[in-house]
C-alpha cells in the first residue's frame, strides 16, 4: 500500500510541475500587453515592464517563477495594485470552495439516490421518469438554466435571491444550478453499474440465501457499485468547480470566477497563472485522494 501511495503522489507532484510549465508558456503566447496604454508614457510603461520583470528573457522568467512557486509565492498581480495572487485566492477561494462542495455533495447523494431507484425499477415508469431528468440534466448547459430558474423563482414566484451570497436562500439557486448536470451524470453512472453487478453470482447467492431484497441491495449491490462511481467523484468535482465560474458570474458570487475571467482579458499574466495552477493543483489533489480510497476500497487496484 506504501508504494501505491508514493507512486500516487510522485505522479501528482509530476502532473503538477507540468501544468505549471505549460501554463507559464502558453500564457506568454497571449496577444497583447498588460502595460499597453496610449494615454500612458512609453518610459513608464517600461518602468512598470522592469518591474514586474517582464523586461527579462523568458527563460529567465521561467526560472525566476517556478522558484518561488517552489517557496509557495504565486507572484503579485498586475492590475490588483499591491496585492498578492496568493492573498487574492485566501479571501476568494473559501466562497467557491463552499458553494462547489455543497453541489457536489448534493449531486453525488441525489445521483446515487436517483441510480438506485432506476435500476430497481428499471423499465418501469420511475426509471423513465428519472431517466428523462438526467437527459435534461446533461442537455442543459448552466448558462441557459440559471438565468430561467433566476426569472422563475426571483422575478416570478419571489420566493428566492436571484444573487449575492451568505445566506441558505442565496445558496439555493446557485448549488441546484451548479449540481444538475453531476446527477444527471451519477444518475446514469450508478444505475449501469446497479445493473451490472445484478446477474452476479454474489447476489444470487445472497437471494438465495433469503435475505430481503432491501440487504440485498444496500449490502451487496450498492456497496460493489460505489466502485466505479468513487473513479468518477475526481471528475465530477473537477466538472463542478471549473462550472462554478460560470454560476458565479450568473449569480454574482464573490468567489473565485470573477477574478479568473476578469484577468484573462486584462492579461493579468501571475493572476491567470495562478488560478489556474491552484486549481490544477486543487483538482490533482482531489483525484489523488480518491485514487487512494479506490485502492483502499478494491486491494486488487495496488497490484496494477
Amino acid at each position: 500500500m506504501v508504494k501505491y501511495i508514493a507512486k500516487k503522489i510522485g505522479t501528482a507532484l509530476l502532473t503538477v510541475f507540468v501544468l505549471a510549465t505549460l501554463t507559464f508558456f502558453l500564457v506568454k503566447l497571449l496577444p497583447g500587453d498588460p502595460f499597453l496604454n496610449e494615454k500612458v508614457p512609453q518610459a513608464v510603461q517600461d518602468q512598470q515592464r522592469a518591474y514586474y520583470g517582464l523586461d527579462k528573457p523568458v527563460w529567465e522568467q521561467y526560472l525566476t517563477y517556478m522558484g518561488n512557486l517552489l517557496h509557495g509565492n504565486l507572484g503579485t498581480s498586475l492590475k490588483q495594485v499591491g496585492r498578492n495572487v496568493g492573498d487574492i485566492i485566501k479571501e476568494a477561494f473559501p466562497v467557491s470552495a463552499k458553494l462547489g462542495l455543497a453541489a457536489f455533495l448534493f449531486s453525488e447523494l441525489v445521483g446515487i439516490l436517483f441510480g438506485i431507484l432506476c435500476a430497481q425499477f428499471k423499465d418501469r415508469l420511475p426509471d423513465y421518469i428519472l431517466m428523462v431528468v438526467a437527459v435534461l440534466g446533461i442537455a442543459l448547459p448552466s448558462m441557459v438554466l440559471g438565468p430561467l430558474l433566476r426569472y422563475l423563482f426571483g422575478v416570478k414566484l419571489m420566493v428566492l435571491p436571484v444573487s449575492g451570497w451568505g445566506s441558505a436562500k442565496q445558496a439555493v439557486l446557485p448549488v441546484f444550478v451548479l449540481a444538475i448536470s453531476g446527477i444527471a451524470s451519477t444518475t446514469r453512472s450508478m444505475r449501469a453499474s446497479m445493473l451490472s453487478v445484478t446477474t452476479q453470482d454474489y447476489i444470487k447467492t445472497a437471494r438465495a440465501k433469503g435475505l430481503s431484497p432491501v440487504k440485498v441491495v444496500m449490502w451487496h449491490q450498492f456497496k460493489n457499485s460505489l466502485v466505479p462511481i468513487m473513479t468518477n467523484m475526481g471528475v465530477a468535482l473537477a466538472s463542478i468547480m471549473m462550472g462554478s465560474f460560470v454560476v458565479e458570474s450568473i449569480f454574482l458570487i464573490p468567489g473565485l470566477g470573477k477574478y479568473f475571467v476578469d484577468c484573462v482579458t486584462t492579461l493579468d499574466y501571475p493572476l491567470v497563472m495562478g488560478l489556474t495552477i491552484f486549481y490544477g493543483a486543487f483538482l490533482v489533489t482531489a483525484n489523488l485522494i480518491i485514487d487512494i480510497l479506490y485502492g483502499v476500497v478494491d486491494p486488487r487496484i495496488r497490484v496494477k
